[in-house]
């Protein structure tokens, strides 16, 4: 892409990462979080807005060639995602008209969005989201404001279960020395939370991107496969089967992010990474 100038609204676990790999790739990166600057980690080169994005205007906008929304509610029911997702989208979608410098916003949903739970498997061209917990349908709100006044500049990133080398609820699971019984078949997806900052990393300069990208590795696995295995990598006792708990559920992602732009392309090279790193 031409001359780049890039906005990041939010510097939490992945914002954070994504801001200062653009400023270490040489980029003219900008990090925008409500707290000071002190909060945040941030690469000496990187410039810093503090701001509320509710209250950011077209002039402080006008400029960027790129932004990217990464952001987690203040606390994780319905409204706490009105608040945040779609309270935000809402107000950038009622700028758009202005930001006339601005190539691409990319938005970090999530694959919650996908309501379906029968095992199902899922791909960038199954027709319709159709979310079935409140909060996905506020996310799913949110990419609809955005697209309705962005159009084709939006690009829609869903993230599956992020985990890493900081999110070890699984393994936590997996060491309980008296487990609760699990589903049979329930199936689940995910995407190591570096890979993700890969991913919105190369989503934001490459020069052609697609509307959305599913954000998950290549390897959807059931709870009871990836329980089992990580009780046997930390010498736990294996889960055991809930009876009441025999049929599919769940449901499969395929991923269409290019192999290239993952270091984890399943869960076991993720897991393995987070063992080595826990020894």
């Amino acid at each position: 892409m031409s001359t780049q100038k890039i906005l990041i609204i939010g510097q939490g676990g992945i914002g954070l990462p994504v801001t200062n790999r653009l400023a270490e790739d040489g980029l003219s990166v900008t990090g925008l979080a409500r707290r000071q600057r002190t909060h945040y980690d941030l690469d000496d080169n990187v410039a810093f807005m503090q701001a509320d994005a509710l209250t950011l205007t077209a002039d402080q906008l006008r400029g960027f060639t790129q932004i990217a929304i990464i952001i987690t509610p203040d606390e994780y029911s319905a409204s706490g995602y009105q608040n945040s997702y779609l309270a935000i989208g809402e107000h950038l979608a009622s700028l758009a008209d202005h930001l006339k410098d601005l190539s691409r916003l990319v938005f970090i949903s999530s694959t919650g969005v996908y309501g379906q739970d029968n095992g199902d498997w899922i791909d960038e061209s199954t027709a319709e989201a159709i979310p079935s917990r409140e909060a996905s349908k506020v996310i799913l709100q949110a990419e609809q404001a955005l697209r309705q006044d962005f159009g084709d500049k939006l690009v829609i990133i869903r993230p599956s279960g992020i985990y890493g080398r900081n999110r070890l609820m699984r393994l936590r699971k997996a060491r309980e020395p008296q487990k609760k019984p699990v589903a049979a078949e329930h199936w689940s997806n995910r995407i190591m939370d570096r890979d993700l900052v890969n991913i919105i990393v190369n989503v934001l300069t490459i020069e052609v991107a697609k509307p959305l990208y599913i954000a998950t590795d290549y390897s959807p696995v059931t709870t009871l496969e990836l329980g089992a295995w990580l009780s046997e990598q930390v010498g736990a006792e294996a889960p055991v089967v809930d009876d009441k708990k025999r049929s599919v559920t769940g449901k499969r992602l395929h991923s269409n992010i290019p192999l290239a732009w993952l270091d984890y392309p399943d869960w076991q090279a993720g897991y393995r990474d987070i063992l080595r790193h826990l020894e």
